[in-house]
């Protein structure tokens, strides 16, 4: 229903800023339509790597990511004047742990989506001198028409990353 919402309020131009919270330390167990359930997300990513645990937890992101994938077409099947919905809105998916396990937050994962950004690609970057992800926010501010060469830890905007 989140996902509908939002993309009713880009359609209708509601808001141009949308920020959603999946997980959490609260969060409860995880019901899936057959009935059966999981444990809670934040829960399950400090698995200390019990296979019970790391398979409900890819159980989850794998639901995670179909209902993410299911968001981004909805966004392409909305037809603007000059695109689809998703063409015009950037959208980043991303997670504050590269390994929630033991709380590492280097070599997040994310996703950006959408914006006129050339896609179709997975880049990576050094895992021992990593690129800040700020050069991500660098890269979509320049998308949005900002200049900004800095933003707190940003050296630039993110290499690879070139419009459509």
């Amino acid at each position: 229903m989140m996902n509908d919402m939002s993309r009713l309020a880009f359609q209708t131009d509601s808001t141009r800023v949308i920020t959603l919270f999946l997980g959490g330390v609260r969060t409860p167990g995880v019901k899936f339509e057959d009935g059966r359930s999981v444990g809670g997300y934040h829960n399950l990513s400090h698995h200390g790597k019990d296979e019970v645990k790391l398979a409900e937890l890819e159980e989850i992101e794998i639901a995670q990511m179909e209902l993410f994938g299911e968001f981004l077409r909805d966004l392409q099947d909305v037809e603007e004047t000059d695109g689809s919905l998703l063409d015009n809105t950037m959208v980043l998916y991303g997670c504050h742990m590269g390994d929630a396990n033991i709380h590492n937050n280097i070599n997040l994962p994310v996703i950006l989506a959408g914006g006129g950004f050339r896609h179709g690609q997975h880049l990576a970057f050094n895992p021992h001198n990593n690129t800040p992800l700020c050069n991500v926010f660098i890269s979509m501010l320049q998308n949005l028409g900002i200049e900004r060469e800095q933003f707190a830890s940003s050296t630039g905007s993110l290499s690879g990353l070139a419009k459509a």
